[in-house]
């Protein structure tokens, strides 16, 4: 494999399919904890439900933590590129005009993994919003505000 930087190692491969599930992850950059202040964290939520409100993906389980996000979209129109070139740029210029911040919000590229139809999406979901309690955030799910899940 020919040595590029590691957002264009993450396109290599990549294929979007109408109404396919995917898990999809993207880092702060350089993993600044931005969202430990949960009114940022709600900035970014507000473009989830957005992208389902288009009619962009619906929105099966999220988790927004500190430093990055994991959602598990369903996508309904457009390409997963677009869907999250277009939740990061809103986000950064929600999260900038509120907080005051003039820098990059988001490292480029973003992981994306497509599901398996007979893969268990409820077991991947509640894996998905788990996230803050493996990570040692909350000893309660319920105590961590920037999560959901259709299941759960």
């Amino acid at each position: 494999m020919p040595d590029l930087p590691a957002s264009n190692r993450l396109r290599i491969g990549r294929y979007t399919e109408k109404s396919r599930v995917y898990l999809l992850t993207t880092n702060t950059f350089h993993r600044e904890p931005v969202f430990s202040d949960f009114a940022l964290g709600r900035l970014v939520v507000a473009q989830f439900r957005a992208a389902q409100d288009q009619g962009c993906a619906n929105s099966l389980a999220w988790v927004v933590m500190p430093d990055h996000f994991h959602w598990l979209v369903e996508l309904q129109r457009g390409s997963l590129s677009a869907l999250v070139q277009k939740t990061k740029s809103l986000s950064t210029k929600a999260v900038n005009r509120c907080s005051g911040r003039k820098n990059s919000l988001w490292q480029n590229g973003f992981h994306d993994r497509a599901l398996r139809r007979e893969e268990d999406l409820v077991r991947l979901a509640r894996y998905v919003v788990a996230n803050p309690l493996r990570a040692g955030l909350v000893e309660k799910l319920g105590d961590y505000p920037l999560w959901d899940a259709m299941w759960v």
